[in-house]
């Protein structure tokens, strides 16, 4: 039987990523020049800070940490409905390596933000295969919620706040209503 210190133990594993060349020189043939956001060239040194500089895989890696329940529950109440935010939080709380503010994660090449938040999903343990979503679709919690939004229109944080002993309540008076309809 696991111990809950063996179940909490992989919440401080880290992961060393390496964020393959494609992705770091996505859309460039090798023939471009580049220049900042005034059109200036930019200099030799400043070219050899650009992460598509680089010639291995170390120097390609990023320390990533699974995300745990808690920083799950603040990334879904500050992005809201808010898919780019959404990710955007998710690379920066997993980040430990570099550390990176919200508005540097929010700069990064879109390709790069994809790649790392599907890293994210994936050592988090929330990336799920089409299986898996049917057989949640089918539990009975998952039903309830999907009845409770349907008739009173509520969002999934709504749903999501009421204890098990509401949803029974809720569901127990629909099928009451329905009963007296018919």
């Amino acid at each position: 039987m696991l111990t809950s210190e063996k179940l909490l133990a992989g919440a401080n594993v880290c992961f060393d990523i390496a964020i393959p060349h494609a992705i770091l020189q996505a859309g460039r043939d090798g023939v471009f020049s580049l220049t900042d956001l005034d059109g200036q060239n930019l200099t030799p040194e400043q070219q050899g800070k650009l992460a598509l500089d680089t010639h291995s895989d170390a120097d390609n890696q990023v320390r990533l940490r699974p995300l745990s329940v808690a920083d799950l529950q603040l990334i879904n109440r500050a992005s809201k409905d808010n898919n780019t935010l959404m990710a955007a939080l998710l690379v920066q709380k997993s980040l430990v390596e570099p550390k990176m503010t919200i508005a540097e994660v929010n700069r990064l090449p879109v390709g790069v933000l994809q790649f790392l938040a599907n890293q994210v999903n994936e050592i988090s343990g929330i990336n799920a295969s089409e299986e898996q979503l049917q057989q949640a679709a089918e539990e009975p919690l998952a039903q309830a919620a999907f009845i409770l939004a349907k008739h009173f229109g509520w969002t999934p944080q709504q749903i999501g706040e009421l204890t098990l002993g509401q949803v029974l309540f809720n569901l127990k008076m629909l099928r009451q209503a329905n009963a007296q309809q018919s």
